[in-house]
């Protein structure tokens, strides 16, 4: 692979029109960029294979493989790297699908130099691929460059250095504590400490002396004073998970926190100040619980000075790719490298609505990389919810095929196939339902690069 230039981002252009690629390419070198230009989807491959790019400009319609197909398969290897599609006319609806295959942009022709120079511009401006923030656990706490993903990375940089209470809502499982230390870490008082207290799984009266602490004598077995964790986060920040469920009393108590800075411990006379931020979340809403007489609507206009709603993982699937990655690096074990993911796995995996989140994501990997001890991981490996019909859906192949002469009927159901047998062109053909003479003939026809000569003389994958 040939190392990019120091500061000077690098562009990949595929396009069939040769006119239009050229100048498109010296508008891109004018503008300072280091420019490729291909003619075709399979050279396309090729170069992103070669050569690191930091955005590529992909024609939706090419003879062969066409950008769509392009696009998908990148994404279905985990290539995440910002493309934004040009699509002629007649052809929006080919480039809206295409924003949801993981597009980040599209233009149609004929391209305006400044927009395309500024939406480039602003697509090179979302660069790190990832934004990851560092937590208890070492995994990353936020992964992607989705739109959602980097309006949330926007509220973070806006309220961290702020002393304003945050309320985080979102579903389980979205990553709502670990939004909270991103938060913290870009205060000021990210080098204080971070205290997280999960309100719902203690009692009232246990939640009651573990945040504010008691004296001696309070209680049965208050054998000695106790600091609160109001007090032991006194400079940093504590995070008060599940928030919903916490009673009225102790509501009235986290009120007085916030209004007047100060915290006294069970069965003290007197008050103890408290200089702590406190950021708050729930995976409830709060405003029916308010209408509802089960929170109090003063606490929850304390809390909710500045809100973050953290988005499902099904509204930003063009992230799965990048979070598969991490969570198979966080399953491999120590000093082994990941185990890779076959295409149609990760087609499933992009497919599913995770009703847990990013949390059943992580869980889900982890235990598909048990099963596959180390070897590559396929679809075989994923458990039923995720995996669904796949089993039907390849053994049902050949009847789609004679059923579905178009010819992307057929490219489609060819490249399904090929994804999960790795591009073995003698299982394919056998799913398939055809000789594996006619696939490779098929594949050229398409446009798709085959690896070595004809299956006679001993070729057996192929190269998309």
């Amino acid at each position: 692979m040939t190392s990019p230039s120091k500061n000077v981002a690098r562009i990949l252009i595929v396009d069939d029109d040769r006119v239009f690629r050229l100048s498109m390419a010296a508008l891109l070198e004018g503008d300072g960029y280091e420019v490729q230009a291909v003619a075709s989807g399979a050279e396309a491959v090729h170069a992103l294979r070669d050569a690191h790019f930091d955005a590529m400009l992909l024609d939706v319609k090419m003879p062969g493989a066409d950008g769509i197909t392009v696009l998908e398969a990148l994404r279905i290897w985990g290539n995440g790297i910002p493309v934004l599609m040009i699509s002629g006319v007649g052809t929006v609806k080919d480039a809206v699908r295409a924003m949801h295959i993981g597009a980040d942009d599209f233009l149609t022709k004929p391209v305006e130099p400044e927009l395309l120079s500024a939406r480039l511009g602003e697509l090179l401006g979302r660069r790190p691929n990832a934004a990851a923030y560092a937590t208890t656990t070492d995994r990353p706490a936020m992964v992607g460059r989705s739109t959602a993903m980097l309006q949330l990375s926007d509220q973070i940089a806006r309220v961290a250095p702020t002393n304003a209470t945050v309320l985080i809502t979102g579903e389980t499982g979205t990553g709502k504590e670990l939004t909270a230390k991103a938060v913290h870490m870009q205060s000021e008082r990210g080098s204080n400490p971070f205290v997280a207290v999960d309100c719902g799984a203690l009692s009232e009266s246990l939640l009651e002396s573990e945040l504010f602490g008691h004296v001696r004598g309070a209680f049965t077995g208050a054998l000695r004073d106790k600091a609160g964790l109001f007090e032991s986060a006194s400079g940093g920040t504590i995070f008060l998970d599940e928030i919903g469920g916490v009673s009225f009393a102790l509501q009235q108590r986290l009120l007085r926190v916030l209004q007047e800075r100060e915290a006294t411990r069970v069965g003290a006379l007197r008050p103890t100040q408290v200089n702590v931020r406190v950021i708050a979340a729930t995976n409830r809403e709060l405003r029916s619980e308010v209408q509802a007489g089960r929170f109090r609507e003063d606490l929850f206009y304390r809390l909710n000075v500045f809100p973050i709603v953290l988005p499902p993982l099904r509204e930003r699937r063009s992230d799965i790719p990048l979070l598969i990655e991490h969570a198979l690096a966080s399953a491999a074990r120590p000093g082994s490298p990941p185990a890779p993911c076959t295409p149609f796995a990760i087609r499933l995996l992009r497919a599913y609505d995770w009703p847990g989140n990013v949390r059943e994501l992580f869980a889900v990997i982890e235990s598909a990389s048990i099963r596959a001890a180390g070897g590559r991981i396929g679809a075989q490996h994923l458990p039923p919810e995720v995996r669904g019909s796949w089993e039907a859906d390849l053994t049902n192949l050949a009847p789609r095929y004679q059923a579905d002469l178009s010819d992307e009927g057929e490219r489609q159901a060819i490249l399904l196939t090929l994804a999960e047998t790795g591009g073995a062109l003698a299982r394919s053909a056998e799913l398939l339902g055809m000789g594996r003479t006619t696939l490779w003939r098929k594949l050229k026809g398409y446009g798709i690069s085959v690896a070595g000569p004809p299956p006679g003389a001993g070729a057996q994958g192929v190269d998309v």
